[in-house]
Parts: structure tokens; sequence; C-alpha cells
């Protein structure tokens, strides 16, 4: 059983992941739905340790072994122009046997418009220092977002951007900015250090793929207060969900030192999710929340609940909540009500919206 094959069928299927498991077809995920492909027979272990050996280096090949997962990417091309891209693979042992999940990601940047964020996103490529996050599910668009945001960057400033990732995703095309992607495992062994080495490393922009810990948060926070521009993700389902993940991320006796420090560098936070479109393909639906002063406050006092009225009544500096923005995409009959209230944080605030 070839990979190479199963890599052109995700894109000419216009799959966003590829599963393979011991036991089933290898199985897509197309606008959010998994679907078997039939016509290839159930993997056995042999085919997934061939299909994934074969994509490895022998030093990854020895980490999968003895750690039992791993972290990779892998460009590919195929035997088509149109059967290029990228892909996030994570292979992984379940009941005893190797397993896989692998990502695609599209050859190019796509902008903001391409994925259809609003214009007040803009605001955030041009800002000098700071911290933005993007917050989501797993699967909903955050990497190809903060791309989006940096490419903008790139093409529009002259800068040292810095990327920490895990693995690297997306390759970015020569712009006025130069750009060092570091990937964990091989260019750099750990976040701590990579993080610790970054102010040594002269730059503008710092991406850091993912704050899992709170050595993450702290080092992302201080990057921010240094005169950097932080870029980076969580798995939140909103704005002030995401400011309680980082705070409660900390010990009690320096909660209150941490929401000080991010009252003052946060700059904002695009919390989305891709909605089913009617037709076919995915949609983005967006929370968008600025650092403004009232925030400011409400984070330094410890009343993030308070922030989603804040962000309600804030619509004129661009902010929207997530169920306005569903109710926006039911309106103009882009999304069905059915598939808005599965992804509505007040299902009864959304049918008020929607009228």
């Amino acid at each position: 059983m070839d990979i190479q094959e199963l890599l052109t069928l995700t894109i000419k299927n216009k799959a966003s992941d590829l599963h393979l498991l011991v036991g089933l077809p290898p199985t897509f995920r197309i606008d959010g739905a998994l679907r078997y492909l039939t016509t290839y027979p159930a993997l056995k272990n042999e085919d997934l340790e061939s299909m994934i050996f074969s994509i490895v280096s022998p030093e990854q090949k020895e980490l999968l072994l003895s750690n039992k997962e791993l972290d990779f990417s892998f460009g590919y091309k195929g035997k088509t122009p149109q059967d290029v891209g990228r892909f996030r693979i994570n292979a992984y042992f379940q009941k005893g046997t190797m397993s896989a999940a692998l990502r695609f990601l599209a050859p190019g940047v796509r902008t903001l418009e391409e994925l259809g964020h609003p214009k007040i996103c803009h605001e955030f490529s041009k800002m000098k220092q700071g911290m933005v996050l993007v917050t989501g599910p797993t699967g909903h668009g955050k990497s190809s977002t903060l791309a989006a945001i940096l490419n903008e960057i790139n093409m529009t400033k002259s800068c040292h951007i810095l990327t920490i990732e895990d693995p690297i995703e997306y390759v970015y095309p020569k712009g006025n900015s130069i750009i060092s992607q570091r990937e964990m495992g091989i260019d750099t062994h750990s976040w701590a250090m990579a993080l610790r080495s970054s102010l040594r490393e002269d730059p503008d922009v710092v991406l850091i793929g993912e704050m899992r810990d709170p050595e993450t948060m702290s080092a992302a926070i201080t990057l921010a207060e240094t005169g950097h521009l932080v870029l980076s993700t969580l798995h939140t389902n909103s704005a002030s969900q995401s400011i309680d993940r980082i705070v409660d991320a900390f010990s009690a006796d320096q909660r209150s030192q941490i929401r000080i420090q991010l009252a003052a560098t946060l700059k904002g936070i695009v919390s989305q999710r891709l909605i089913p479109k009617i037709g076919g393909g995915r949609v983005p639906a967006v929370e968008i929340l600025l650092g403004t002063p009232a925030v400011a406050a409400n984070i330094r006092d410890g009343k993030s609940h308070l922030i989603d009225s804040v962000i309600q009544t804030s619509k004129d500096l661009g902010m929207i909540t997530i169920d306005e923005s569903l109710s926006v995409l039911v309106k103009n009959g882009v999304v069905t009500m059915d598939d808005a209230k599965l992804y509505a944080l007040r299902e009864n605030e959304l049918i008020r919206l929607v009228g």
C-alpha cells in the first residue's frame, strides 16, 4: 500500500485530514466529517509501518519507536502540479499498533480575505509589540489564520520574524522580512531553550506554535513586554476563556502579577470555528477581542466574566462575539441555523440575533 497515493487522494478529495488506523480503511475528514475510503481494504499494522517509515528519517524512526509518538512535517510533490503541499503528521501507537493523523497544509499562504476574516484582523499585522492570540478547537483553522497575519507582516514590513513550531507548518514566500523557522527536535531541543535564546536572536516578531504550559506562557508574555510582537495559539472556545486559561495555568501567588502583565501586553484575540457551508466547504465564524483600556482593566481586576459585555458594546471598534458572527452567516444564507446552533456559545442569544 502506497502512502504517496493516499496523499494524492487527500489533496484531490479536498480533505483537511487523513487518518490511518489498523483495522479500518484510510479515512478522510472532509468539511469536518469523517469518510472512509471504501475502495481501500482495512489497513494492517505492516501497512502502517511501511507507509510511515517511508517518510521519516532514521532518527525520527528511532524517536517514534522509543517515545511511541512523533510530530513531524512532510513536504509532498505528487505527479502533477496540483498534487503539492505539506502535511503536519502525528504518528502514534494505539492498542499496540501504529497509527497516524495527517493534516494537509495547502501550498502557499492564503490571505485574511481568502480565509473569510473581517477587515479588523489586518490591524494585528500592523502592530509593533504586544501579544495576539488565535484560539479555537483543533482543526478549525488557527494555523492558517496565524500564517495569514504573519505573511502580511512579511510582505509589508522589513523585520526579523522568528517562529518556534512543532513541527514547521507553513513555508513563507520571499517578502520584505527575513524569517527564521525553528522546528522542535530538529533545530532546537526544547521550547524553554528556544524561547530563552530568542531574545538573543534579534527578532521583531515571534510566532510560538502553541502556548501549552506556564513556562511557554510566561516566556511569551515576557517577549511581548520587551517590545516584540508575539503571535500564538490556544485551544479555548472564547476570548474570555483564553484569558482564564492563561491566568489559571499559574499558581495562586503568581496570578495577580500575570493579570497585570497580560493586561499590559494583550492586543487582541481571534477565537474562531469553521462552520459547514450550505453547498459544501467551511467558513469561519469569529469572535474578535481588542486590547482596549476597558478590556485591560477587567483583566487586571480579575473580572474576565465582564469581557463578553465589553465585546458586545464595542462593535464600533471592530469587536464581535461568536454568536453575532454566526447570526450574520445565517442571515446571509451561508450556513444553516441548525449548524450555527452547534457552535454558538449562547444559543438563546443566537436565536435573538437572527430574529
